[in-house]
């Protein structure tokens, strides 16, 4: 939300999980330390939480918060060691132009981030998914469709892959099922009724839209998963403890 206007909930999350790897999308970073840190959460996360590495794919130059000074996009934080891979956008690029502002959303840069974590099993491949947006989840665009195929290139033959973010579609959204012919759903279908935390939201459209998504390859196992209904941004977040 913004980057985290609830970061002291976020923090608190954080230490409560313990969480080997975290995926989150609309995360800042900045190297400016007189800036908010709420705006430099690549830069404060690790040192409070204990994650050794990071990954940072931005999305565009933020002048509506933070006048330019930080960056916004997607962001991973592990106490593994990240290899980069690459970033690919869904639609447009990188932009300091954009201006995240009413009636623009639908074109803010969005991007599928993708590092390797090593681990004493193997390397895992990581996508970090922020999905083009509209306001019907449902929609089968023309964008959700090269988004889709996107992904499908992206993570097919791979033989550990673990997908997840915010995809902005729902379920049953036809993208969905064509990145599901490859990657396994750790949620089923109808299991969320929606991963929107709806003490920030007014739409009450958000209160049946589940569009936040963990996606694995089928040799990973499922051990664990939650939905906590906790207060720390308008979406709400997604927990798996998994079998790789």
């Amino acid at each position: 939300m913004h980057g985290g206007e609830l970061f002291e909930n976020v923090i608190a999350f954080l230490k409560e999980q313990e969480a080997d790897i975290v995926l989150m999308q609309e995360v800042y970073s900045c190297d400016d330390p007189t800036i908010n840190r709420q705006y430099r959460s690549m830069q404060v996360i690790p040192g409070i939480i204990g994650y050794k590495y990071t990954h940072f794919s931005p999305s565009y130059r933020d002048f509506d918060r933070t006048g330019g000074k930080a960056e916004r996009g997607n962001g991973i934080f592990s106490k593994y060691s990240l290899v980069p891979k690459d970033t690919v956008f869904f639609d447009g690029e990188y932009s300091e132009d954009y201006r995240d502002v009413s009636g623009q959303f639908g074109n803010c840069p969005r991007n599928l981030e993708h590092a390797i974590v090593q681990t004493s099993v193997g390397d895992i491949d990581l996508f970090n998914i922020q999905g083009v947006w509209d306001m019907d989840g449902a929609s089968y665009s023309e964008k959700r469709q090269r988004m889709a195929q996107i992904v499908v290139d992206q993570v097919k033959g791979v033989k550990r892959a673990i997908l997840a973010g915010d995809t902005n579609a729902t379920p049953h959204n036809q993208a969905i099922i064509d990145i599901e012919r490859h990657l396994n759903s750790v949620f089923g279908k109808d299991e969320l009724v929606t991963t929107f935390n709806m003490r920030r939201k007014d739409n009450p459209g958000y209160a049946t839209a589940a569009v936040d998504m963990i996606l694995t390859s089928p040799s990973i196992k499922v051990i664990e998963k939650s939905c906590p209904d906790v207060d720390i941004s308008d979406h709400l977040p997604l927990v798996a403890t998994l079998d790789v």
